[in-house]
């Protein structure tokens, strides 16, 4: 039975995506992404989605580390403040966007009226909207990489005189290096099909804000060909990005199971 409903998941996951393969017109793909528009739609979502990527590093990695320590008082809060995005609808999250850095949000009436600075429906928004979703898929992959790691050699490298600032980098931060991989895979891939808070905050305006995911939903009404072959290239890019990525994921695995093993026996 346990079986039965493994190969019926296994379906549910699989079957959507053999419908959209064979329902691809592979003769006429090169000529449908070779297109201006989609060129155009692909050039921005890579890279607003290598810039929320960089700065999702920036930011989560020192929020898994402290959220990897359970003496700090009210982690358990924070924990549970990170994981919201991951539960909350994306056009929910787009509209909380546009409540804080609207012209009239909490924030963006200040920006607006001190600076000049206007958020919403630029590719700064594109990129603020895709944070907000694929933040906390990079943050619980670096915390699970620290918590699995083997803290020994940190006590040792501070027993034998290094700075904390040494420990982090030399040997906290390169024995956590596949989490750190597969936490950026994940939040690359995420901001990259990212629809819902972003068509909510920054609008679908070609070559500004109208990523990849919002050209294929307007392309389903007037070209739907058009709309498979960039559903199929953004198939092909995220699992290019997993491939990539799984020796540097998987490597990292082993050498954490033996640490905790090695705890376990101790």
């Amino acid at each position: 039975m346990l079986v039965v409903l493994a190969v019926v998941g296994t379906g549910v996951l699989v079957l959507p995506l053999v419908a959209l393969l064979l329902a691809t017109p592979w003769s006429d793909l090169p000529a449908l992404v070779a297109d201006p528009a989609v060129l155009q739609a692909l050039r921005l979502s890579l890279l607003t989605a290598a810039c929320t990527t960089l700065v999702a590093l920036v930011l989560g990695v020192p929020l898994a580390w402290v959220l990897a320590h359970d003496d700090l008082r009210g982690a358990w809060l924070l924990r549970s403040l990170v994981t919201v995005p991951l539960v909350l609808p994306p056009v929910v999250g787009g509209v909380a966007l546009l409540l804080l850095l609207g012209r009239r949000g909490l924030l963006g009436r200040s920006l607006d009226t001190w600076f000049g600075v206007t958020v919403p429906f630029t590719s700064a928004a594109v990129v603020l909207a895709q944070l907000f979703v694929s933040l906390p898929f990079l943050v619980l992959a670096v915390e699970g990489a620290l918590r699995g790691a083997d803290r020994r050699r940190a006590l040792a490298a501070q027993t034998l005189g290094a700075s904390p600032a040494y420990v982090l980098r030399r040997v906290t931060l390169p024995s956590v290096a596949p989490g750190v991989a597969a936490g950026a895979a994940l939040c690359f891939t995420r901001a990259l099909g990212e629809f819902g808070a972003t068509v909510t905050f920054a609008g679908s305006f070609p070559g500004t804000t109208r990523t990849m995911p919002l050209a294929v939903y307007l392309a389903l009404d007037t070209a739907p060909e058009q709309a498979v072959a960039m559903s199929v290239l953004l198939l092909l890019l995220s699992v290019a990005v997993l491939v990539a990525l799984r020796g540097r994921w998987l490597g990292g695995l082993p050498a954490a199971h033996a640490a905790r093993t090695t705890r376990v026996r101790a």
